[in-house]
Order: C-alpha cells, then structure tokens, then sequence
C-alpha cells in the first residue's frame, strides 16, 4: 500500500503539533504497534526531545497572546518537521519518493499551521481565556486521535485529515470576516470617544441624539 495518506495526515496534524506526532510515531514504533514508523523517531534522544517540547507547547499554546507568538515562531518549524518526519516515512516504505513526499508532508503542514495560526488570532480577540484552553485540548485530542487511527487506518484517515483541513480554511475565512468587521467597529468607537472628548474639551457638551 502507498505511504501518501499516511504522509498526508502526518503533515496535517504536523501543522498543528509537530512535537506530537513525533513523539506519538515514535511510540507507536519502539512499542511495536507500526512497522511502518522509521528507527530514527524511535531513538530515546528523539523521544525525550519530542515529550519536552510538546509539554512546552502544550502550556505556551493555552495561554492568550502567547500562544499566538509560539504559532509565529512556528512557522518554519511546523512545515519542516511535517516535511521531515514525511520524507522518513517515504524512505521506509519505498513506495513514494522521499522528495516528493517531503513536499507533500511540507506543503500540507504549512496550510494546516496557517489555519491554526489563523483561528488563534480571531480567538484571542475574546476576552475570556477559557476558549485558548479548550481549543488547544481540542486540537491535542484531535491529533493524537488522527495519529493513531492513521496508523491502522491510513486511508481512513486521511480523509479525515482532509475534511478537517477544509473546514478548517473556511472557518479562517469566516472568522478574518468577522475580525475585520471587529476592527472596523472599534476604530470607529475609537473615533467618536476622541471627537467627544474635543467637543468636551472645547466647551461643547455632546449629548447623544433620542
């Protein structure tokens, strides 16, 4: 079977938390559920790495602003690792070439990492902190649930990753739309409390009309 859904759905969920699916492949591999995992995600360095700093995201990523500042030095970290770990799936399956499935693992984690980066930014205009918590435990969930289901379900799975990404680009679509509106509407109110206050100033008394 070709290695391309599994490529697919690693760089899909790569976008979202590169440091997860590393550290949940490389699992799968040293506990002998998947041979399809290569040796170099299973080595203990690579392991230990990984779970670090997927508790260091899994904290920078529930908290407001921050998690917006992980996302943008993330950028290139996502998309490399979904192109990484891609091209070593490729290599140990000898069914897809390495290169072209580091493109397609790359290519797939920079969108996925766009509509995460994108969706934080339109929930951090909330002002509870509340929704950054539960979407990131969403999105953790959601990848290990992917990840594992992909391992004995590739095809499956893929779909899956596929439908998600989809959704996920239109609900960015939706939400800039609404965030431009957001902006458009607090600029104005920011407009109208200084020309208030230069009435004020002035000696006019502005009262609002019945």
């Amino acid at each position: 079977m070709s290695v391309l859904p599994l490529v697919f759905t690693s760089g899909w969920a790569s976008g979202i938390n590169a440091y997860a699916v590393v550290l949940l492949f490389g699992v799968f591999g040293a506990t002998g559920l998947s041979e399809e995992v290569p040796e170099a995600l299973q080595r203990t360095d690579v392991l230990v790495a990984a779970g670090v700093l997927f508790l260091c995201e899994a904290v920078a990523d529930k908290i407001p602003y921050v998690d917006s500042i992980w996302d943008s030095v993330h950028t290139v970290v996502r998309p490399v690792a979904g192109a990484v770990v891609a091209a070593l799936l490729a290599g140990e399956s000898g069914s897809l070439p390495e290169l072209a499935a580091g493109a397609v693992g790359g290519s797939t984690a920079l969108l996925s990492h766009l509509v995460k980066a994108g969706t934080r930014m339109a929930i951090n205009t909330s002002p509870e902190p509340f929704s950054n918590v539960g979407v990131s435990l969403a999105e953790d969930l959601g990848v290990a649930g992917v990840i594992t289901f992909a391992v004995f379900h590739p095809v499956a799975a893929a779909v899956v990753a596929g439908t998600l990404l989809v959704l996920g680009i239109a609900v960015v679509a939706f939400l800039a739309t609404r965030i431009r509106r957001f902006l458009r509407r607090r600029a104005q109110r920011s407009k109208e409390r200084r020309e208030s206050k230069r009435l004020a100033t002035a000696g006019f008394v502005h009262r609002p009309q019945e």
